[in-house]
């Protein structure tokens, strides 16, 4: 799959920028703790449109700042 890319996510970023906690999070967005983990660790392989919406809304951010494609190396 690297011959397309990736998509990172940056859920971790945002908490350490925003200074919430992942249990905060968790209440707030209606998620799981460890469902957070996986974003924070990037071990997601399909992305759930409804909790991205939850994630930007508790952030009041943009899809861009918490996703970003990283293009394949050539």
């Amino acid at each position: 799959m690297d011959d397309y890319g990736t998509i990172r996510i940056k859920l971790d970023e945002l908490l350490k920028q925003s200074g919430l906690s992942k249990s905060k999070l968790s209440h707030r967005a209606e998620m799981q703790r460890t469902q957070i983990n996986h974003y924070c660790n990037n071990k997601i392989t399909r992305l759930d449109i409804d909790v991205l919406a939850r994630i930007c809304t508790v952030f009041n951010c943009k899809i861009e700042d918490l996703l970003e494609f990283i293009p394949p190396e050539e």
